[in-house]
């Protein structure tokens, strides 16, 4: 499936076609609609940030790209292929969509190590001295290498954070999405977390972020786009939307959070 996905990315990068396309997409919970029709592609490669206010409906569409929320209308396509089609075997193409997690969603009754490589050992039939080898390489990367054998409940929550990230890029993800990765750290905690991101960006990985850290955003970023109200109401490059907002929604939410 490696091989494939690769092809898929590189072919998609060839032929100027999005790594995911997402078309009309809408989502309820109950009487409440959070996603109201959104349109969005994310090309090979690029950045792209999702801001707005909490309750917009950011984290639900980044939930829906995966299927971990089911849309109730709508397509989104990764690699040409539908995920919401009925015969879409969602669970081999999560395999290449990485997710990292506001909560790390780790397994705290297993140590750094044995999180990175339960997924590529049970889902890829890797070899446990492989995927611990490829496990180290990521550890090392984002600075947790002498941490492998660590138990997770140790740790301090931006190496909870950075042990997510690696585990995820343990599967070799053609896209990461990133949910608010650094809402539930500590102030001092943040820019470990977001340097490992800024690292990941600069090797060029595919990237959709949902975040707070509008510095961050400015910096990284390809593409922004101003969620509000289950809607995308603005996009544009960085500069567009930090500096020349045209939306009165999105000036009044950035008056509010840029200092």
């Amino acid at each position: 499936m490696a091989d494939t996905a690769i092809t898929g990315v590189a072919a998609a990068a060839q032929t100027n076609e999005p790594l995911i396309r997402v078309e009309g997409l809408r989502k309820s919970f109950g009487s409440l609609e959070v996603l109201k029709g959104i349109d969005l592609s994310v090309n090979p490669g690029e950045v792209v940030t999702i801001i707005g206010a909490s309750g917009s409906g950011k984290s639900t569409f980044l939930r829906c790209l995966n299927l971990l929320e089911t849309p109730d209308a709508g397509h989104i396509w990764f690699h040409g292929q539908d995920l919401t089609a009925e015969r879409c075997n969602i669970n081999k193409l999560r395999e290449d969509i990485g997710m990292v997690f506001q909560g790390f969603n780790l397994f705290n009754n297993m140590d750094v190590l044995d999180n990175c490589t339960l997924a590529p050992v049970t889902l890829k039939k890797m070899s446990k001295a492989e995927a611990e080898k490829i496990a180290m390489e990521h550890l090392t990367s984002v600075g947790l290498e002498k941490f492998a054998h660590a138990a997770v409940g140790r740790l301090s929550g931006g190496q909870k954070q950075r042990v997510a990230i690696a585990r995820a890029l343990c599967m070799n993800p053609q896209i990461m999405l990133f949910d608010e990765p650094t809402s539930a750290l500590d102030p001092e905690m943040v820019g470990e977390v977001l340097n490992v991101i800024k690292n990941l960006v600069k090797e060029g990985m595919t990237t959709v972020i949902v975040t707070h850290e509008m510095g961050f955003a400015r910096e990284v970023s390809d593409r922004v786009f101003f969620m509000d109200g289950g809607i995308l109401a603005e996009k544009g490059t960085p500069e567009q939307i930090f500096s020349h907002p045209q939306n009165p929604r999105t000036q009044e939410f950035l008056s509010k959070v840029l200092y």
